[in-house]
């Protein structure tokens, strides 16, 4: 059977605490973005931000997983911690910029302060997460296509990713949270997709590109707002105000990198127009006894209220690919969009209810002429526990699709007609992956990944050699391993 979701208090202060490993038994009842789980397949870890129930090594460690037995005395006083560490190799084997391999890994510390226990401060949580990031990047330096080859890909760096306080309200039903955040962890989520490896399963890349700095999303956040009510029956409802450029990167005259501009992740910038997203849920089929197998369904959306520069046109009027032009694109004011998410148990095992089918399906449109994507769209399918004797393993299979926006394209065909030569116009790319998570031990998993990326780059020209043409279809082959503790 599938597991009775918790009381409305225990709902909302999961989703207020994001999950620490579990020293032992099965995971704790969570889904990914800090929901109820309604994916039976939701794997054992996971390295996107809005994470989800997760056990630790611990146990299979010995004496050796907490020598000097602080852990239950901390937890006992209301101080909770865990790290996760991600270590993989992803290399290129034909197509993109070049062939090669890289090794990248980041470490992920996380603290939770149940100000209850701390200071008698009743429905209060305090949270933080830090990111020490190493490696180089394969999507930056050797495929030079836009859905990132893995979430984990960044800068190296240490930073400070959130730092917020939770306060419940109204016996859990309202939860109003303050301080750094990003978007990723709770927005836009789908608990069957966090098993893929590629990031634009977590943040999609619609988002990541149309929004400055890449939005309040790994490996940046940003100070901001969020409050959520969960009246029951399923229903939640969240809406979130943040500060519209994490890092700073649009503005003109400065380094358009923001990771760099905002290094150690504490920036905290205020003055920037707002960012707002907001989003519905209806989770159904989760009572014990409910005759269904479980889902839900979300409609959402974001507006964004700063100025971008237009994609075609400089602040003359004239194409940004004329001689004559400015090279300074047109204000354009906002970038808006839509989007929607379907996750669904197709199947469950016998006397299971962490073991089966899962399938999603995610949809966005933007169609500010701001945004470099309109519209996109990302489906999979995955089972846990497909393999006997392999319980907790999980297989997936997903395709992503984003296809740029007109005023893009129009773009690349003005700059045909001023160069006169002749040249690619983008016009979509897709990743379709294929992974494999085995369990070695509870809190330690492998995962064997594939993908092919379909005109990387949405379709343009190779820039080491444009007689060549467009970049050539990529092959990504790597293998992950993940420890929570």
């Amino acid at each position: 059977m599938f597991r009775r979701p918790a009381p409305a208090l225990l709902l909302a202060t999961l989703a207020a605490t994001p999950a620490l490993a579990q020293p032992t038994g099965k995971p704790v009842f969570e889904g990914a973005g800090g929901d109820p789980r309604v994916s039976v397949s939701q794997p054992e870890s996971t390295s996107q931000a809005s994470g989800g129930y997760v056990r630790s090594i611990e146990p299979s460690l010995g004496p050796f997983g907490d020598p000097l037995g602080l852990r239950p005395v901390l937890k006992e006083k209301g101080i909770e911690y865990s790290l996760t560490y991600v270590g993989e190799t992803l290399g290129n084997a034909f197509g993109g910029l070049r062939q090669g391999a890289i090794v990248q890994d980041r470490l992920n510390l996380r603290l939770n302060l149940n100000l209850q226990k701390l200071a008698g401060w009743d429905g209060a949580t305090v949270h933080a997460n830090a990111y020490f990031i190493h490696g180089t990047g394969l999507s930056r330096y050797y495929v030079g296509n836009l859905l990132t080859t893995s979430v984990i890909e960044a800068l190296p760096s240490s930073r400070l990713y959130v730092l917020w306080l939770d306060q419940q309200l109204f016996d859990g039903k309202l939860g109003i949270r303050i301080g750094q955040q990003a978007a990723d962890t709770e927005f836009f989520v789908s608990q069957t997709a966090t098993v893929f490896v590629n990031s634009t399963f977590g943040w999609p890349v619609i988002t990541g590109l149309d929004l400055p700095s890449g939005g309040p999303a790994y490996p940046l956040a940003a100070p901001a707002i969020r409050a959520k009510y969960v009246p029951g029956n399923g229903f939640s409802l969240q809406v979130g105000l943040y500060d519209g450029d994490p890092a700073g990167a649009n503005r003109p005259g400065q380094d358009p990198e923001a990771q760099r501009l905002n290094r150690t992740g504490t920036n905290f910038r205020l003055r920037d127009p707002a960012l707002i997203v907001a989003e519905a849920t209806y989770a159904y089929n989760t009572d014990d006894g409910a005759k269904g197998l479980p889902g839900d369904i979300t409609l959402g959306g974001w507006q964004h209220f700063g100025r971008f520069d237009s994609l075609r046109f400089d602040d003359t009027g004239l194409p940004l690919a004329d001689p004559r032009s400015t090279g300074i694109g047109r204000p354009l004011r906002g970038n808006a969009g839509l989007y929607a998410i379907w996750d669904q148990t197709l199947y469950r095992e016998t006397g299971k209810d962490d073991e089966g089918l899962g399938f999603f399906v995610r949809a966005a449109y933007s169609p500010t002429r701001s945004s470099l994507i309109a519209a996109y769209v990302d489906t999979g399918l995955a089972y846990k526990g497909l393999f006997p004797g392999r319980d907790d393993d999980t297989v997936g299979i997903s395709l992503a699709h984003a296809r740029l926006s007109d005023d893009a394209r129009r773009a690349d065909t003005d700059m045909i007609v001023y160069s006169g030569m002749p040249m690619p116009r983008r016009r979509a790319e897709t990743v379709i992956e294929a992974t494999y998570q085995a369990v070695v031990v509870p809190g330690f998993t492998l995962q064997p990944d594939v993908q092919l990326i379909l005109h990387p780059g949405g379709g343009i020209a190779n820039p080491r050699d444009p007689q060549a043409g467009r970049l050539r279809n990529a092959g990504v082959f790597g293998l992950r391993a993940t420890v929570q503790y």
